[in-house]
């Protein structure tokens, strides 16, 4: 049974004393010691865990999450609710959480609207830490959302394929090659063919809580640079936490062919033989001082 990806703090409330639900908590251990929802786990490595996308790097992926879940209590059968403190502050790691849930194969998924934030402001917390009972994940891999650096380059040529950059601005233009720093990556740019929407357009503006847009609004910014509810969308940023909170809030809108390549930046500029685009992405600039890179 599928259900919706985005549950809000008094939904969730609702079916918390469900002994099929477990609730993940991707916050830093410290943090979660202080407090946390009741009965929450705590999965840090949603976050941090980073991998390549071929096969090895996948395998390598696939066998450290059956560990940690099986550690924390989850088979792959349960319902999962996944929060992080908030949304506009962890880069939606939460949403990377239930892209990698979904594409290890669990089906009842859902991230919490807000983030802890949200569930503060009206609902109870605790500092008592459980201890699950370990499982035995069962794993059913669904390789149709995860796009590979082999899948994103076969792609570069197919006008049929939308190439979506969700990154800040610095890493787009080619100032910085990550978040975390100017240099972080050996190279900076972007895709080549990519149209861009930054991330946290996709939350609603001004809000006191950082949530997700209505629908009609996110499928109003698509369609700005060409994306409409037929489309095929391969989504990436540095190591696929804002392009999965791009991706939930494309599902949400109607947009249902949406694929993350997960390893991201932090794969596709590490590799000199895969091409990048640097210069201003106007008409203009693809005139003249658009440039491809292979190195």
């Amino acid at each position: 049974m599928e259900v919706k990806p985005l549950i809000t703090p008094q939904e969730l409330a609702i079916i918390l004393e469900q002994k099929s639900l477990i609730v993940i908590d991707t916050r830093d251990p410290k943090e979660y010691s202080v407090s946390h929802i009741p009965g929450a786990v705590n999965i840090r490595e949603i976050f941090t865990i980073l991998a390549s996308s071929e096969p090895f790097g996948l395998a390598s992926l696939q066998s450290q999450f059956a560990e940690l879940l099986g550690k924390a209590g989850i088979s792959g059968t349960e319902q999962l609710v996944i929060y992080e403190d908030a949304m506009n502050k962890g880069y939606g790691q939460s949403c990377r959480g239930y892209f990698l849930l979904k594409y290890l194969g669990c089906s009842k998924v859902s991230v919490l609207d807000g983030g802890y934030q949200a569930w503060l402001q009206a609902m109870p917390t605790t500092a008592e830490i459980p201890t699950p009972r370990q499982k035995s994940f069962s794993m059913n891999i669904n390789s149709s959302i995860m796009v590979t650096a082999q899948q994103m380059l076969q792609a570069l040529d197919n006008p049929a394929i939308v190439k979506l950059d969700v990154r800040d601005y610095d890493e787009w233009m080619g100032i910085s090659s990550s978040p975390y720093g100017i240099d972080f990556c050996p190279r900076k740019g972007r895709i080549p063919g990519a149209v861009w929407i930054e991330w946290y357009r996709m939350m609603m503006p001004n809000s006191e809580i950082p949530i997700f847009r209505p629908e009609e609004e996110i499928l109003e910014i698509c369609q700005s640079v060409g994306i409409t509810p037929e489309s095929t969308v391969y989504v990436y940023c540095f190591k696929g936490s804002r392009a999965s909170h791009t991706l939930i809030a494309l599902k949400q809108a109607g947009i249902k062919d949406v694929r993350n390549y997960f390893s991201s930046w932090n794969e596709w500029s590490r590799d000199p033989s895969l091409p990048i685009e640097i210069g201003e992405p106007s008409t203009t600039a693809r005139n003249s001082k658009f440039k491809i890179q292979k190195a």
